[in-house]
């Protein structure tokens, strides 16, 4: 007599359910009330299916060979059944590797029971419908079909008779997944039943044979299945027999392999690696700041659909001379580390009507000030565990619209997900190992098949936009890169390890790739090298302090490894206008410089402050004043300044008609360098206001898959095992109870769970016939509940049933439905 699973897990130590509700952390999401629904929970679709998603290739097709081996009776299969089955073929794996994948999925509770009477929870079958890709035995297809089969000799003919074409189709079958759709038309009879009236099949020799399906429908090697519409189209399926017979030379659960694929590549070496990585470090920095300048400058005006526009990523790409993917890349992700952010305007201020803008954050001033690995690891870490997956920024969307940059479109809840896996896979290589994009997506496939099916764009996108940020070095996984996947996969843990907080930071490991990047990045440097052209070389980095006195006094040429800056007039002149004098100019000049000071820098300084403030400007509409007289006069008499109007009020005093802003700008054009002045006479200093947005928490500190990352240390689960043995208890104490104790309502609950499928059954028939049914499911508490409705409707996930005591409607979910009784 089999066991339960609600008995299996009752008798299994408390340490056991611990490690159980490690491996699946989404069963005690919300705490069971007792075993029986922990076990109910750990046999639903949503449940199983996650759990198969961490399984690999091999340990699926074992589970494919429990499936394939159950007794018909009792539904119990063996490990001796498994290994027979598992060792039949041309390479059969070893028989530890076997029991291996055996254990897995016992420590998953996905099988259960001892070793000659092993048992499968129910909601595999629901989930994958064809183990190892086989059809289902010939006699619940058809009993012609299945006399075929019966006969060996008979099915072997009817093979080797086969049209190539037909053949074909049946390999295709045979591979998996064992159904195929028909075109319309193709499984009906010809008009005649002459051979001459069938067109000719280049792939039989010439001779006709028809459409190759209904030769093989005719033949019984395959069989119609429900699925067509009006008898037009249908689908066909492979009976298991047939399919088993046709991989006589791979095995019945196809090639077995209970490693992963190797990986041929030369490995690189480590320092190159980490070098070229690293390099790149350096250009991600650079770009990301030079983008965010740039919205600094002129900010990107918000789309009333959301994100910006195509027009305005051009834009910044062709200043920052970057390709608008990478400008996409860096946006998304300095938005997601909080570097930028909307900030909202008024009805008149935004362009093309917009009422909001895309410009830096608050939080952008500290991330300049920090280290480049520091500010590195704060862009890094946000896009690890950012939900946009940037790829699909510049294709189109359901309504044949754009993805911008922003736009919600580009949300995807799988994308970090996706970057752990890839970045696992190289992290689980040697180190310096470089496999080429189909050695990695191979290895995906086979870690975890179910979750990397149709996502090989997505992965080949981690792979490019990891190359870009300097994750990976000539396509390796760097030293600082591997340490950084660790500690944000970790964070989790370490805060579930420390609740209250009471770890120190000389005992966290956070910080770790910082140090290492830190080591490989040249030192910054804290000086320059003036020539005589009056550019500015800064052989290096430059530290925080330096790059910000560097900006004030000169214009930046190119950057790189060395930066080069150029001192104009214009910057000289921008440079008094936010405070310095001329002194300040040269003390700077000779502190930073490593090179004797170019006598041109020193008289332009000089030339630049002397005529600094020789006029002032103020507010009258605005007026112009200066001690030279001539100056004035000169003045005057200029005509690129005529469109001010000035008119003398005295020898000194000009006056404009319009703003001191505007007559500030047009002399400054015109070659002068006036300075504003405030009502009092003093001389007012000015920097260009840098407009920030609010400030923005970054995604870095998200965990990047809650349920599979944050998993509870095993002191706090053997305490939520402690929780369900009590409820346990409890609902057993009150099982054992009289009837008058219990409650009638209790009594005339449902009957012990039915299968999932079971359940479905009986509520579409009491759906049909109108009639009331007791259903049990789960609540939103982890407690088992039943109640007596009317099913109204069933669909999209959810039942819709009428209860006729209180008259009220409710909705229950599909997957949280545990049985369903027909009131008697």
């Amino acid at each position: 007599m089999s066991t339960s699973l609600a008995d299996h897990l009752r008798a299994l130590p408390d340490e056991s359910l611990a490690a159980l509700l490690q491996l699946r952390p989404d069963l005690v999401v919300p705490v069971p009330a007792d075993v029986a629904a922990l076990a109910i929970r750990a046999q639903s679709r949503v449940s199983v299916s996650r759990a198969l998603d961490g399984l690999d290739q091999f340990t699926l097709q074992i589970m494919d060979a429990a499936r394939l081996t159950r007794d018909p009776v009792d539904g119990t299969t063996s490990v001796d059944g498994v290994l027979a089955l598992a060792t039949t073929g041309p390479h059969p794996p070893a028989p530890t590797s076997v029991r291996a994948a055996i254990d897995r999925l016992r420590a998953r509770f996905l099988v259960y029971g001892p070793d000659h009477q092993l048992q499968l929870v129910g909601g595999i079958d629901e989930i994958s419908p064809y183990p190892a890709g086989l059809g289902r035995p010939a006699a619940e297809l058809d009993a012609r079909t299945a006399a075929l089969c019966a006969d060996p000799a008979k099915l072997r003919r009817t093979l080797l008779a086969a049209p190539p074409s037909a053949r074909a189709i049946l390999d295709r079958l045979a591979a998996g997944p064992p159904v195929g759709s028909v075109p319309p038309g193709a499984l009906q009879a010809p008009a005649t039943g002459s051979d001459d009236d069938l067109p000719p099949d280049e792939t039989n020799g010439g001779a006709p044979t028809g459409s190759p399906v209904r030769w093989l429908v005719d033949h019984r090697l395959l069989v119609r299945v429900a699925g067509g519409k009006g008898g037009t189209s249908g689908m066909v399926e492979l009976p298991r027999e047939i399919g088993l017979l046709l991989r006589r030379d791979t095995g019945p659960l196809g090639p077995l392999s209970a490693g992963p694929p190797p990986v041929a590549s030369t490995p690189r070496e480590p320092k190159a690696v980490d070098s070229a990585g690293a390099g790149q470090t350096m250009e991600v920095v650079r770009h990301t700041e030079a983008l965010l300048e740039q919205l600094a400058a002129e900010p990107a005006p918000v789309l009333r659909s959301g994100g910006i526009g195509v027009r305005d990523l051009r834009r910044l790409a062709r200043v920052t001379g970057l390709d608008e993917p990478t400008a996409a890349l860096l946006l998304e992700v300095a938005y997601a580390a909080g570097l930028a952010g909307e900030m909202e305007l008024s009805a008149s201020a935004g362009r093309y009507g917009a009422d909001q803008q895309v410009l830096p954050t608050a939080g952008y001033e500290l991330w300049r000030a920090g280290s480049l690995a520091q500010r590195w690891e704060q862009l890094a870490r946000a896009w690890l565990t950012m939900t946009r997956q940037v790829g699909l920024i510049g294709q189109r969307d359901d309504r044949d619209r754009p993805i911008t940059v922003f736009s919600a479109e580009a949300e995807r809840a799988g994308a970090p997900a996706a970057r752990r896996a890839v970045l696992g896979v190289l992290a689980d290589l040697e180190p310096a190992a470089a496999p080429t994009v189909d050695e990695v997506l191979a290895l995906l496939d086979w870690r975890a098949p179910r979750r990397s099916r149709g996502r090989e764009a997505a992965h080949r996108e981690v792979l490019a936009e990891a190359a870009t940020l300097g994750v990976t070095g000539l396509g390796a996984l760097t030293s600082y890169g591997r340490l950084l996947m660790a500690e944000a996969t970790a964070t989790e843990e370490r805060d579930s390890d420390d609740p209250l907080g009471l770890r120190t930071e000389s005992e966290d490991a956070g910080g770790t790739a910082v140090r290492v990047l830190d080591g490989l990045l040249p030192a910054p440097v804290d000086h320059f090298l003036v020539q005589a052209d009056l550019t500015v070389v800064v052989p290096g980095p430059a530290e925080p302090a330096l790059a910000a006195e560097l900006d004030a006094v000169a214009e930046p040429e190119s950057a790189g490894g060395a930066s080069v800056y150029r001192v104009t007039s214009g910057s000289v002149r921008r440079a008094l206008d936010a405070g310095y004098s001329a002194e300040d100019l040269h003390a700077l000049f000779r502190r930073r410089s490593r090179t004797p000071i170019p006598q041109g820098l020193t008289y332009l300084v000089d030339d630049v402050a002397r005529r600094h403030g020789g006029l002032r400007v103020g507010s009258a509409g605005a007026y112009l004043r200066s001690d030279d007289e001539a100056l004035l006069t000169e003045l005057l008499a200029d005509r690129r300044v005529e469109e001010l109007t000035l008119r003398r009020l005295a020898p000194t005093v000009l006056v404009t008609p319009y703003q001191s802003g505007r007559m500030l700008a047009v002399l400054r054009e015109a070659g002068y360098a006036p300075v504003a002045e405030d009502a009092t006479g003093t001389a007012v200093l000015t920097r260009a206001k840098a407009r920030r947005a609010a400030a923005r928490v970054s995604v870095a500190t998200r965990a990047i898959d809650p349920l599979t990352t944050a998993r509870l240390p095993l002191p706090r689960l053997l305490g939520v095992v402690e929780q369900i043995r009590r409820g346990d208890a409890t609902a057993r104490a009150a099982r054992r109870a009289p009837a008058a104790v219990r409650g009638s309502a209790a009594s005339t609950g449902p009957a012990p769970a039915h299968s999932h499928a079971d359940a479905l059954a009986v509520l579409q028939q009491a759906i049909r016939d109108k009639a009331l049914v007791w259903v049990g499911y789960v609540d939103a508490h982890g407690a088992t509940a039943s109640r007596l409705v009317r099913p109204v409707s069933l669909g999209a996930g959810y039942l819709r049933a009428e209860d006729e005591r209180t008259e009220m409607l409710h909705t229950f979910a599909l997957h949280r439905i545990t049985a369903a009784v027909l009131e008697k």
